[in-house]
Parts: structure tokens; C-alpha cells; sequence
């Protein structure tokens, strides 16, 4: 059986925060103990909320964050009790794509400099093989080869957000994190953008772990999508699995909020109520009984395990059978390829 690129196992991301003198210090719970196998060569899509946790995770697999517990194994090695000055070689194979590229890119640095710093810093080949290496990335990623003398400012958000994906594949990584990469461009652009990627990917042999909260656009990329909510996953199958027969009253209330072309479509739409919770102080028993329709008094007392419905598709909910055999909500828009 191969063996996954990335293993996570109970992982756990806490921040204790500041608060009055001699009082205890409240802890907010980002990454409440997630479980995760992702296969070389796949896309893991990652949905959910705003405040739900996934930045955070992304921030803790590459090290911007050192998890409070837990484990990650990337490529059979332990890396999440690495000290930081061990952490090169692993951050070598491990790149990660910025939501807000201009906030990633440094304004006084040209493309070039920008494109190449990684490749100077580890001192790979001479300045005329890193310039050849910056015209080859520009390239891939459809900008011409002049836009190495010219800065970040210069280009749209959908060009810099390029820029910021030819800086990420210059180690010629084996994982890429994107996190939230296409939320802030055009619809068009997002389009062209995740295009992009996956040509990368073929041409590459690259791994994703793919964040958004656009789950019409995530069910086009990914190959499995995790579903995560306050820091938890709560249900986890392949792409077609999950919109066909979505188990969790979560994912089928996301599912039900995609906008649909046609304004006169029927759906059955499954709101959910209210806010997400605070992570400073989560629900007892299921998280998300507080907004369910169909939370008892059983989901207030007992945690859901994610129950196994086979094929590789979990659900953390007492109902998950249940669900699982019902129709997917109505409306949920197909998506194709967009040229």
C-alpha cells in the first residue's frame, strides 16, 4: 500500500491569550485535533467557514506555526518537533501560496529578485542559471519573460497572485499549500488561475492541499474535500461523493448556499442558524448542534466520532447514515473545466 505524503494525527494548534493579571488566561482552540492522510500527487480540498480553522492548519503543517500537539509526518519523517534550524530541507519540498499575494511580496524587490531570493539564499547555481530558472517560471505561469524587471505594483491581482505561484514552484516542491489563492480575483481570473494549477500539477507531479471557501470551484480541482468546522474535520470523502450524497447537516448546508445560474431554480436550501461559535468556547458535544436542525439532546451530551460510510467517506454526526441516504439538496451546480 503506498504510503501518504502527509500524515496528520490529532493535531492540535492553541493560543493562549492575553488577559487581566493573575487571571487565567483564555485559550482559543484553532486546530482541535485533526486527522489527515494526503496522497502524493492528489488534491485535498479544505472548505469551510471564515474563522473555522483552516489557515490556521495550513499555517502549522509548513511550521509558521509549531503545533501545540500532535503529529506531522511528511515522507515517513516527524517534522512537527523539528527545531526551526532542521526545518530547511522540509520547507524545501513544502510551499505554500498566499491568499493576498501583494501582502506576500515584497514592494522594493523586482519580479526577478522576488522569484529568485529562494534559489540565493540555498545557493542554487550560478546568478545566470537562477535568471534562466526565473524566465522558465515566468513562463509556466503565463507572464513574459520582461516582467522580471518590474515590481509587484506594477500588475493586476490575478498577475501578482501568478507571480506568487511561479515563487512557490522554484524548489520544485512535492506539496504546495494554497491557501484561499483565488478568493480575492475575479471570477474569470479564479477560473484561469485554477486552470493553471492543474497544468502545473500534470507537469509537475505536485500535491495540494487546497483551501477556499468556494465549494463550486473546489469540487473542480479536488480530488477529496475535507469539510472543517471550529478546527475540526467533520466530514471527509471524495469530490463526488460529498456532492452526491453529503452526510453532515453542515456540508449540506453549505452545499444548499451555492449560487445557481438560474434565479427560477428549485432548491432545497438548509440554513443554518445563527453564528459560528466562538472558539474560546466551543458547544459540548457536537460543535455544530447549536445551529442543526436536527441536534437532541444526544448531540449535547456525546461527541460524534467520524463515522465510516464507506469508499473512504466519513461523517462526524449521529445521523450520518441517515443523511447520507438522502438525496443531495437540489440545485447544486455541475461544474466543468472553464476554458
Amino acid at each position: 500500500m503506498t504510503r501518504p505524503l502527509l500524515e496528520l494525527r490529532d493535531l492540535h494548534k492553541h493560543f493562549r491569550l492575553s488577559g487581566p493579571p493573575f487571571a487565567a488566561k483564555p485559550l482559543l482552540r484553532a486546530v482541535d485535533g485533526v486527522d489527515l492522510d494526503l496522497m502524493q500527487g492528489e488534491t485535498l480540498g479544505l472548505v469551510g467557514e471564515s474563522g473555522c480553522g483552516k489557515s490556521t492548519l495550513a499555517r502549522t503543517v509548513i511550521r509558521l506555526h509549531q503545533p501545540s500537539s500532535g503529529s506531522i509526518v511528511f515522507d515517513g519523517q516527524e517534522v512537527g518537533n523539528l527545531p526551526e534550524r532542521q526545518l530547511g530541507g522540509f520547507r524545501r519540498r513544502v510551499q505554500m501560496i498566499f491568499q493576498d499575494p501583494f501582502a506576500s511580496l515584497n514592494p522594493r524587490m523586482s519580479v526577478g529578485d522576488l522569484i529568485a531570493e529562494p534559489l540565493t539564499i540555498a545557493r542554487i547555481g550560478s546568478e545566470a542559471g537562477r535568471r534562466n530558472k526565473v524566465a522558465e517560471l515566468l513562463h509556466r505561469v503565463g507572464l513574459p519573460s520582461d516582467a522580471a524587471q518590474r515590481f509587484a505594483h506594477e500588475f493586476s491581482g490575478g498577475q501578482r497572485q501568478r507571480i506568487g505561484i511561479a515563487r512557490a514552484i522554484a524548489f520544485e516542491p512535492d506539496l504546495v499549500i494554497c491557501d484561499e489563492p483565488i478568493s480575492a480575483l475575479d471570477v474569470s481570473v479564479q477560473a484561469q488561475v485554477v486552470n493553471m494549477l492543474e497544468d502545473l500539477q500534470a507537469e509537475l507531479g505536485l500535491t495540494y492541499l487546497f483551501i477556499t471557501h468556494d465549494l463550486s470551484m473546489v469540487r473542480h480541482i479536488a480530488d477529496r474535500i475535507g469539510v472543517m468546522y471550529l478546527g475540526k474535520i467533520v466530514e471527509l470523502a471524495s469530490s463526488a461523493d460529498l456532492y452526491r450524497r453529503p452526510s453532515h447537516p453542515y456540508t449540506r448546508a453549505l452545499l444548499s448556499a451555492i449560487p445557481v445560474p438560474d434565479p427560477a431554480a428549485v432548491r432545497s436550501v438548509e440554513p443554518m442558524q445563527g453564528e459560528i461559535p466562538s472558539p474560546l468556547d466551543i458547544p459540548s458535544g457536537c460543535r455544530f448542534r447549536t445551529r442543526c436542525p436536527l441536534a437532541t439532546e444526544l448531540c449535547a451530551r456525546v461527541e460524534p466520532p467520524l463515522h465510516d460510510l464507506g469508499n473512504g467517506h466519513v461523517s462526524a454526526c449521529h445521523f450520518a447514515g441517515d443523511l447520507a441516504a438522502q438525496a443531495s439538496p437540489r440545485g447544486v451546480p455541475q461544474q466543468e473545466r472553464t476554458q
